[in-house]
């Protein structure tokens, strides 16, 4: 028991200094605490919220593994990555179908012969291909916007049936007031084959994401329900570097004003049959339909039980005050953070990091190479490849 994370409350006081004060307890603070502790370091990590795992955070009820802030599903082609998050746990071989719901029939994502066949009747993937290119061709010149970026890219029947609507429920502006750049690329596959992904690992954590953390953590002194802006003068003093993953204006006092951006709101409902949708993600694209998914979580790892648990996303405006969940990457925002990155550089002691701290929209995989790049800067590079 004694390597299991030292949750505690703390005590203020000056008389321990800690090599690194990690605040949040998310992915990118795990994965920086862990290889920190593992080179000799000594960590604190705190969180403002009751738990470890930031968003991915995950909760058991009654067998079922609830993903409390939306579905995540690890994924990357990284074979080190891959094998040193299975030091901790033992990945399942969850595959990612999620189902398209678009005027109350079902389509399979991501764009593939199965859409395409639905959608426009066809079997081969020469006719889909000569659909797609001939509507490709409508947009000449450089896209001006998120509409013209995704009709370059698919076309316009796939737009408008799949992307539009879903689109601007998720950012609550229209297409064509989105830049192109939230666009880079658009999964199509001239194949019968409905994974997500094309990432040569795939899982989710057996028993949860709770577990993972609670293991990258063991050793490791955490305070939970500790505001690191409630008393940031002693936080500041107790250790020698800080590893900020929270919102960078906010460190800032929001001296240059507000980023944006998304936020989320969750309902759960807990219903009696054993089997709702039949797969783990429904992704709802009419503009008129309020939320954009639905997760039925037995599907995360085949549980058997003979009730379900549905959870709803409700994409919503953010306030100050309100968990974060996407930042809005447009040219203003964009250039508000050019300019606190900038006060940021004169924080000698403070590194930010992460989705908030660096104000970009990061996966999962790409938080972990994150944290790994820092630690190889910080220590060394036989410290972020050591297992």
């Amino acid at each position: 028991m004694e390597n299991r994370p030292k949750f505690v409350a703390i005590i203020l006081s000056r008389d321990i200094m800690y090599d690194y004060l990690v605040v949040g307890a998310g992915l990118f603070g795990c994965v920086f605490a862990n290889k920190a502790k593992n080179a000799g370091k000594k960590c604190l990590v705190i969180d403002k919220r009751q738990h470890i795992g930031g968003n991915c955070y995950t909760e058991d009820n009654d067998g079922i593994h609830v993903h409390k802030y939306g579905a995540h599903i690890f994924r990357t082609s990284n074979r080190y990555v891959w094998d040193w998050l299975n030091k901790f746990c033992e990945f399942n071989n969850f595959i990612n179908t999620p189902i398209a719901i678009s005027e109350d029939k079902a389509y399979n994502l991501p764009f593939n012969m199965n859409t395409f066949s639905e959608l426009w009747g066809v079997k081969t993937p020469e006719e889909a291909k000569k659909i797609i290119e001939y509507q490709k061709k409508e947009i000449i010149n450089e896209p001006k916007n998120l509409e013209e970026k995704a009709i370059s890219l698919v076309g316009k029947d796939i737009y408008e049936k799949f992307i539009k609507g879903y689109t601007e429920k998720q950012w609550g502006k229209k297409c064509t007031e989105l830049p192109a750049s939230i666009i880079r690329r658009i999964p199509v596959r001239y194949t019968y084959n409905n994974n997500y992904f094309n990432d040569k690992y795939q899982g989710i954590p057996v028993g949860g994401y709770t577990n993972l953390f609670e293991k990258m953590l063991e050793g490791i002194t955490v305070s939970l329900n500790t505001d690191f802006f409630s008393n940031r003068e002693y936080y500041s003093s107790i250790a020698k570097k800080i590893i900020f993953t929270g919102p960078i204006d906010q460190y800032f006092d929001y001296s240059l004003g507000e980023l944006e951006y998304r936020g989320l709101n969750f309902k759960e409902v807990r219903v009696s049959s054993p089997n709702v949708q039949g797969v783990a993600v429904f992704n709802y694209v009419d503009r008129d339909i309020p939320y954009t998914r639905s997760i039925e979580h037995k599907h995360f790892d085949s549980s058997s039980q003979d009730f379900s648990i549905i959870s709803y996303e409700y994409p919503s405006e953010w306030r100050r005050g309100d968990t974060p969940f996407y930042p809005i990457n447009d040219i203003k925002n964009d250039k508000l953070y050019e300019r606190y990155a900038k006060l940021a550089e004169k924080e000698g002691n403070v590194i930010f990091c992460g989705r908030l701290g660096e104000y970009k929209y990061y996966d999962m995989q790409d938080t972990i190479l994150s944290a790994l790049r820092l630690i190889a800067t910080e220590l060394s590079f036989e410290a972020a490849i050591n297992y």
